[in-house]
């Protein structure tokens, strides 16, 4: 360290320099990879009041001197909690570029928006490796956080190229940049109240811990509220057109985590239903991964949608009235859950180093549509299989699958069973409400 810093003073403060330090010593042996800098080097602004580590905002002051300092004790709260954070590099969430994806308004006292980042800084350095290059010896970080470090590039067809980070990380620079949202909302409030209760020329004051005065606008801000089901029942088309829902979804944790703040309006593509706002990390885990409108590859994250968080997903997504009524998925999820659940014993395997393995990649496709289910029909298949290119197991009609579900659901989460059937809605229309589906995303469309 440049600038020693005792044990004893953990409720003192410390230079910038000190922090970014003690920051990279506590963080050494976490999961998450962190950054030197992370005080010191852009986007990091000490100078509007805070400083963004992992999920937390952390206060800056100026004493006299001119020189800002840190809390001792918040660096290293901060950096406990990021050391308690697992991660699984293999668990990846793709964060661009997508094209036609709508542009994200810059504010002046918000400026992380970190996918925005990302994406300009590897489109205009050319990819991670020409990027890394060029940034040799240049701390680089968001919230702290070395994202270069767990970046992953992969290609289509040897052209397209897309960029993906391990979930965990995801999901703190998602918290990032929410509290960074909620600090610039309150530090504004802040400055509104005392422009009315202060006359303008001696601006609100406050202390350090050594009694000297500061000029922080920061300060702790409230944790997003948990949802009760307050938007159950509405319809998208028409609540995702009312003025400030964007900034009360903001306000909610994720219904489905239940730790992340919300970012995303989640809703049922099928019957318009609105279901819960969710965060950024479960809002994409939950998309199906589309080849082709009516094709999925039955990717591992289906593993936790339909084994480990299996409740969670069940519950949440029977907040849809339609999907409740008709104990029923979308047909995206119900065709993979057909093939990942009902069609999995048909699987072949073959010899691995640790027993058997399952054999090549699993896809599930369908012709028709759930509003035709006598014609709508599943066909469940294995690519790169030796014996076979595209080897078929199954062909599944449609109202067998919500049958079959039907049985699975009662057995694998009885209290959603309970709650689900017809007998349980009046007046829910006969008819299912589409909305128009999201294409921005190159066919990641939530369903």
């Amino acid at each position: 360290m440049s600038e020693r810093v005792m044990p004893s003073r953990t409720d003192g403060r410390i230079t910038l320099v000190a922090a970014d330090a003690l920051w990279v010593d506590l963080t050494a042996d976490s999961a998450v990879p962190t950054a030197s800098g992370a005080f010191t080097c852009s986007p990091a602004r000490a100078r509007v009041g805070y400083v963004l580590l992992g999920g937390h905002a952390v206060a800056t002051v100026r004493a006299s001197g001119g020189r800002w300092s840190v809390s001792e004790g918040e660096v290293r709260r901060a950096a406990a909690e990021l050391n308690a954070v697992g991660m699984d590099r293999q668990d990846l969430v793709r964060i661009g570029p997508f094209r036609g994806a709508p542009r994200q308004e810059c504010e002046e006292d918000a400026p992380l928006r970190w996918r925005r980042r990302i994406t300009g800084q590897l489109q205009e350095l050319g990819g991670p490796e020409r990027a890394a290059r060029r940034e040799v010896g240049r701390p680089c970080h968001l919230a702290g956080i070395d994202w270069r470090q767990m970046l992953v590039e992969r290609a289509h067809d040897g052209t397209r190229r897309t960029w993906w980070l391990p979930r965990a990380v995801v999901r703190l620079l998602d918290a990032a940049e929410h509290a960074e949202t909620q600090w610039a909302q309150a530090a504004r409030t802040r400055r509104a109240s005392a422009a009315v209760t202060e006359p303008p020329s001696r601006p609100r004051q406050a202390r350090d811990a050594d009694g000297r005065q500061t000029t922080s606008p920061g300060g702790p801000t409230a944790s997003p509220c948990s949802y009760n089901g307050e938007l159950e029942g509405q319809l998208y088309s028409v609540l995702s057109r009312k003025p400030g829902i964007s900034r009360r979804v903001a306000g909610w944790a994720c219904a489905v985590c239940r730790t992340a703040p919300a970012t995303v309006l989640d809703h049922c593509h099928e019957h318009g239903y609105v279901r819960a706002p969710v965060c950024q990390s479960c809002n994409t885990l939950e998309r199906p991964d589309h080849l082709y409108s009516n094709d999925i590859r039955v990717a591992n994250r289906y593993t936790r949608l339909f084994h480990t968080d299996t409740d969670d997903w069940l519950r949440h997504w029977h907040r849809c009235p339609g999907c409740r009524a008709r104990t029923t998925l979308p047909l995206p999820h119900l065709a993979a859950w057909t093939a990942h659940i009902a069609c999995r014993s048909l699987r072949p395997t073959h010899r691995a180093p640790r027993g058997r393995k399952p054999c090549g990649v699993l896809r599930v496709s369908w012709t028709g549509s759930q509003n035709a289910p006598r014609s709508c029909l599943l066909t469940v298949a294995v690519d790169f299989c030796p014996s076979g290119e595209h080897r078929v197991l199954a062909r599944v009609p449609y109202r067998e699958a919500a049958e079959r579900f039907r049985v699975w659901l009662a057995e694998t989460a009885p209290a959603v069973a309970a709650a689900a059937g017809p007998d349980r809605l009046d007046g829910l229309p006969a008819q299912s409400r589409p909305v128009i589906a999201d294409t921005s995303g190159e066919g990641l469309a939530l369903f």
